[in-house]
């Protein structure tokens, strides 16, 4: 999937997500957001979002906290998507922020992974 395509995709879903009724999400698709959360995600940026997880400390510069209401305000959700995706690397962010390439394909669930990054405002 080129990524003109993929990002479109993304901005749509992402648009169509953002103050909807939550039961209309897949709960499949919503199950695979919630693992990698726990299983990637939560190792630096904590299970709250606050940037502490158990890997975090080991890290320099830091994992973002996601209750930065000034980064919540500035930040797309096209931005952290792509982040999501291809990597800190790929927005002139950390290296440290790992890709997760695998997703690529599966823009509902990056989706949710940004639904739930919005959600620690």
């Amino acid at each position: 999937m080129n990524k003109l395509v993929f990002f479109s995709t993304m901005s749509l879903l992402v648009l169509a997500c953002g103050g909807g009724d939550e039961s209309k999400a897949d709960p499949a698709v919503v199950a695979e957001a919630e693992k990698v959360w726990k299983e990637k995600c939560v190792t630096c940026h904590g299970d709250r979002g606050m940037g502490d997880g158990p890997g975090a400390a080991a890290l320099n510069p830091k994992p973002r906290t996601f209750k930065d209401p000034r980064w919540q305000m500035q930040t797309k959700d096209e931005r952290i998507a792509k982040v999501i995706v291809e990597g800190g690397k790929s927005v002139g962010l950390s290296e440290g922020m790992a890709p997760n390439p695998e997703l690529a394909d599966k823009p509902e669930v990056v989706a949710e992974l940004v639904k739930k990054i919005r959600g620690f405002r």
